[in-house]
């Protein structure tokens, strides 16, 4: 048996051994990613477009390198100039739009080019010349078009979803508790203080019991993003409005936005919970501070859900607002009824959703996490960065709370549903 423990514990060791320098080497390639990434977005489309076969003029391939060249590197500096310490709106925007223009020319070039080359060669069409330009074009065109629908997509102010969600231990007389959320609104660089007042306006239309805000309210500090955010002042809600921060408020003065949140009148659930009562049932509204809270470095600010939970009844059921969809483990382990986030933006621009997995459970929509917890994660208000969403629309949420113990009656409204 001694043998055995050793060799088995030898074993382990040589293994633990082993996966240690392959786990640094992976660490040390992170912080090269930075430098990698820019360089792949824009070598791999130039390549693809321009040096595979296409044959074009001397002069349109040298422009055309060029530009991507010229790309590579003024997209990084824009970045860092707008987002770093001298937070340069325009320089934010360029280097965004950048960002975000060079992303779908690059899933595009690759996808027809992977994709579509062969279809062609297939189908007999045209020479090798021909086919490769007409596949160039293709990519081209195809990026362009979604890049103004994406736009498009990304300026208007969000549709509406709507959905039921029943809780099992919901009591009766909450049934059909009206909650609206909004999340990740992100006012930054680009002005977006009509688009507030708008998106505020249509919030208002909801008759919402109870309005939410799940976190990521803006890029940049209270004081710069403060006319933005002042229609928030106006949303109507019968219970009140609550909301949580977001991993963005910790990159610009989070105790800022706590304030001006509190000037605008609405209630922090940072790491405490609420009752909202209706008849004789309660349901505890309970927030976190975002999971990068305690790296901030700001006294008091982390997440702490046995804080946020301290004194709740364990019979009654508890409405939670987490800005990250992973905190969501965390909340199964509690016994949370329902979970509110944000953070994924849905993938905001596709194919980008399938890194975003890398990180989160769930890109967006209803989840269930263990035996009792449901999860809701929206897609967003507003958008992060680049200012595209394709294939990933924005939304402002309204979740009616449903209980089982409530009699109703068979709805009329199935028939016109059907």
């Amino acid at each position: 048996m001694s043998d055995i423990s050793e060799s088995g514990s030898a074993e382990s060791t040589a293994q633990r051994t082993a996966e240690a320098p392959e786990k640094s080497r992976l660490m040390r390639l992170m912080r090269y990613l930075p430098l990698i990434a820019p360089v792949l977005l824009w070598s791999v489309p130039c390549w693809l477009l321009l040096h595979t076969g296409q044959h074009w003029p001397t002069a349109v391939t040298a422009a055309g390198t060029c530009l991507f060249a010229l790309g590579l590197v003024l997209m990084p500096v824009m970045m860092v100039r707008g987002l770093g310490r001298r937070q340069e709106d325009r320089s934010a925007i360029t280097g965004a739009g950048l960002l975000g223009s060079i992303w779908v020319l690059f899933t595009w070039s690759v996808m027809f080019s992977v994709f579509l080359r062969p279809v062609l060669l297939l189908a007999g069409v045209g020479e090798g010349q021909d086919r490769a330009r007409l596949v160039t074009w293709t990519a081209v065109a195809v990026a362009a078009v979604l890049l103004v629908w994406g736009y498009t997509e990304a300026r208007r102010v969000p549709r509406v979803r709507r959905l039921d969600v029943q809780l099992p231990r919901l009591g009766a007389g909450l049934d059909g508790l009206r909650i609206a959320l909004i999340t990740d609104t992100h006012y930054g660089p680009l002005d977006r203080a009509r688009w507030s007042a708008r998106v505020c306006d249509v919030v208002n239309t909801l008759d919402a019991d109870l309005v939410c805000h799940t976190g990521d309210i803006a890029d940049g500090t209270a004081e710069r993003r403060r006319d933005q955010a002042a229609p928030l002042a106006t949303v109507r809600a019968r219970h009140g409005r609550v909301y949580v921060t977001g991993n963005h408020e910790y990159y610009s003065e989070a105790q800022g936005w706590v304030d001006l949140m509190d000037e605008l009148g609405w209630q922090p659930l940072r790491n405490r919970h609420l009752p909202l009562a209706q008849g004789d049932d309660t349901l505890v509204v309970a927030g976190v501070d975002d999971v990068t809270a305690e790296h901030s470095g700001l006294a008091g600010h982390r997440a702490q859900l046995d804080a946020a939970l301290d004194g709740v009844d364990p019979e009654l059921p508890v409405l939670l607002l987490a800005h990250q969809p992973k905190f969501v483990d965390r909340a199964a382990a509690a016994g949370v009824d329902l979970q509110l986030s944000g953070h994924t933006h849905g993938g905001q621009i596709w194919p980008f959703h399938y890194l975003v997995r890398v990180d989160q459970p769930v890109v967006a929509g209803l989840s269930r996490h263990g035996a009792r917890t449901l999860l809701y994660t929206s897609r967003g208000t507003g958008f992060w960065g680049p200012p595209f969403r394709v294939f990933a629309p924005s939304e402002i949420t309204l979740l009616t709370l449903r209980s089982p113990q409530a009699s109703r009656p068979a709805q009329a409204s199935e028939p016109a549903q059907a």
